[in-house]
């Protein structure tokens, strides 16, 4: 059974439609895409290289000779209106060339954020001179930042299946196994439920590592009584979800530490309490940081609130106390406060959630008891 018989269709063929009107708005009348996943959400193509030229009219995909089949499957199953030109990675720049040429845009928008110095001078100078090109910033991104339904459900079945691998390999704590071990065995048992892999690499930080937000699991056998903070997530038809829990074996044996838990846990709550359609994303922030800060360990919540997740697992909108962004319905964004105590451990929870007209439906539904 394949991913689109499982879930919600993923609305694809009216993304391009979308993005030229976004582009009109710009006054600019073609656009190279070279972000995997823009490429990917306005094409349905998942190769592993190309760039999409969009037009007024038509948009043309540019890839390899390994994609030439793939290219033309996924643009058909997808809807998209777009043709496909195969060409080896030298003769690339050329093909740009002739069908921007063909095109006649006058100007180009590069995704800047998604090129570098040295391919943009390659563009300007090589693929297209005499057009004049222009830096874009988060164009298609913005499109991205409401999903639709079959995003969403793509999202919902890669945090069930999270939530299961947890629930199954848990009880190797108890084997007083590694950092490694741990992490190895929960990516593992999140294909083996499905996943395409995981969305990011796992993070299993225990004792004085669960100080570290992002520590990279290690050699280090897990004691009872410590604090194991656990951040992982998979994929699903390329769709992320993204979960931490703090969980240990036994009593939690620092008495900060247990302090930290209820803490962070209120922090938590407050800032899914927060989360809703017309809510500024500083104000999400402001009530997880609020929790904390009381509890007099403000300095001690060293990153953001949270961010959003779809086909990254870092995607707009940011939810931090410097981000300028509103929550609207349809985005799905992150809670994760938490508390770092270095030499001694640290405390992170945090939930996926779906922003709804009303407030938010969480996606991560691995239970608080854990804690």
């Amino acid at each position: 059974m394949t991913a689109t018989t499982l879930y919600a269709p993923l609305q694809t063929a009216s993304r391009l439609d979308r993005l030229r009107q976004a582009l009109d708005r710009d006054h600019l009348p073609a656009l190279m895409v070279t972000g995997r996943s823009n490429v990917r959400y306005l094409t349905g193509f998942t190769g592993s290289a190309g760039l999409l030229l969009v037009f007024a009219d038509h948009a043309v995909l540019v890839t390899d000779g390994r994609y030439a089949t793939q290219a033309d499957e996924q643009l058909e199953a997808s809807g998209v209106t777009a043709s496909a030109r195969i060409a080896a990675a030298v003769e690339q720049g050329r093909v740009v060339g002739e069908v921007v040429a063909a095109a006649g845009p006058g100007r180009l928008g590069l995704e800047a954020a998604q090129i570098s110095w040295a391919q943009h001078r390659q563009v300007t100078e090589e693929w297209v001179p005499g057009v004049e090109v222009v830096a874009t910033i988060g164009v298609v991104e913005a499109l991205r930042r409401v999903k639709d339904p079959g995003e969403v459900d793509r999202i919902t079945a890669a945090a069930t299946i999270a939530d299961a691998a947890l629930a199954a390999v848990r009880p190797l704590l108890e084997d007083r196994c590694t950092e490694q071990e741990f992490a190895l065995a929960l990516d593992t048992e999140m294909r083996r439920q499905g996943a395409q892999g995981p969305s990011f690499p796992t993070i299993c930080a225990s004792g004085p590592n669960a100080a570290k937000p992002h520590h990279r699991p290690s050699p280090r056998p897990i004691d009872p009584g410590e604090a194991v903070v656990v951040d992982f997530g998979a994929v699903v038809d390329g769709y992320c979800s993204d979960m931490t829990r703090t969980v240990w074996v036994g009593e939690l044996s620092d008495p900060d530490l247990r302090r930290a838990v209820q803490v962070v846990a209120a922090s938590q709550a407050a800032g899914v309490a927060a989360v809703a359609a017309g809510v500024a994303c500083q104000d999400v922030d402001r009530a997880c940081r609020e929790v904390i800060g009381d509890a007099g360990w403000g300095a001690a919540f060293v990153h953001g609130t949270g961010h959003g997740v779809g086909l990254d697992i870092h995607e707009a909108p940011a939810v931090s106390a410097t981000s300028a962004d509103t929550l609207a319905e349809g985005h799905v964004v992150t809670v994760e406060p938490g508390v770092y105590l270095p030499g001694i451990g640290g405390v992170r929870i945090e939930d996926t959630l779906v922003v709804t007209e009303r407030g938010s439906r969480t996606l991560t539904s691995t239970p608080k008891e854990l804690l």
